[in-house]
């Protein structure tokens, strides 16, 4: 059985409290078939140690590479950017702001043995404080997003996909959606890989997780407008079985549960307005909040 030569794509923008510890990660990553060729790291106008970090780490290891751009220009830019140097047959996309376990690559990725399929997706786990009101709405939301892509897959956070794709329209907001809906066009398989785990941070504040959402369901109009595509987390009788479950479950908790689907809503408001008012969002407004894993990943991660 032959390697699936991999590249890893990083898109950042002032990520020097995470950049150290996903290097770290995915150079230590466990793997039997799957090879790490290349960890290419997109900066965007990084102003703080982000690139002094990465480069420090590409003199430990030649397949850490940096990539700068003299200003931010969106994330679908900064994917492009992967795009022109990734040589393996399958790209993987993280979020700079994750951590992915061990063997998350290595799972993430067998599913190419099968040639029918052509994108894969993680499972992100927010490591939010579900005690607090708005941990409880984040983990909710990755809890339906997963539930949800067990039977029909929406990939995010943690993706890999063939390289069949050169480039993505820089205007795209989802970019990862934008790249699930072309392959799927091409008639491949997506796969949902529940056991590939990526650990990252819901949004920790009201005003972070509106600025978030109502920037994501805007993109989510934008993609229905240029390619026709829904994703399956906006199935609303879908999301809405699952909400119930998770009620049956904790039924303590419907207050909050009520408070999430408000909140959700919002946004969904919020974004509506941003697409027709004109709003651009490819440059994404920074999100502090989910950035800085430190401690709460601590005792977590394997």
């Amino acid at each position: 059985m032959g390697k699936i030569s991999v590249s890893v794509g990083i898109c950042a923008y002032n990520e020097e409290r995470d950049i150290g510890r996903l290097l770290e990660r995915l150079l230590n990553q466990k793997t039997d078939i799957v090879d790490i060729r290349e960890i290419i790291v997109v900066s965007s106008g990084s102003t703080d140690r982000t690139d002094e970090i990465v480069k420090a780490f590409s003199k430990r290891d030649s397949r850490v590479k940096l990539v700068t751009q003299p200003r931010r220009m969106g994330k679908a830019s900064a994917v492009n950017e992967f795009l022109k140097r990734a040589s393996g047959d399958i790209c993987v996309l993280e979020s700079a702001d994750t951590i992915p376990a061990q063997d998350a690559v290595e799972k993430l990725c067998r599913p190419f043995l099968d040639p029918r399929v052509g994108m894969t997706g993680g499972r992100p786990i927010p490591l939010n404080d579900g005690g607090t009101f708005i941990g409880f709405v984040g983990r909710l939301l990755w809890w339906l997003h997963h539930r949800i892509s067990v039977r029909n897959p929406k990939l995010g956070e943690l993706i890999a996909f063939r390289r069949v794709i050169s480039s993505i329209p820089e205007d795209v907001v989802v970019d990862e959606c934008y790249i699930e809906a072309v392959i799927k066009g091409m008639s491949y398989e997506l796969k949902y890989v529940p056991d590939a785990i990526v650990y990252n941070m819901a949004p920790r504040s009201i005003s972070d997780f509106l600025k978030q959402r109502r920037r994501i369901h805007a993109g989510y109009i934008q993609l229905k407008k240029k390619l026709g595509y829904t994703p399956s987390t906006l199935d609303v009788s879908a999301t809405m079985r699952e909400v119930l479950r998770g009620i049956a479950l904790k039924p303590s908790r419907l207050p909050w549960f009520l408070g999430a689907i408000a909140l959700e809503l919002l946004a969904r408001i919020l974004g509506v307005y941003d697409y027709y008012s004109g709003k651009k969002h490819h440059v994404w407004e920074v999100v502090s909040s989910t950035k800085d894993l430190g401690a709460a990943a601590r005792g977590v991660v394997d």
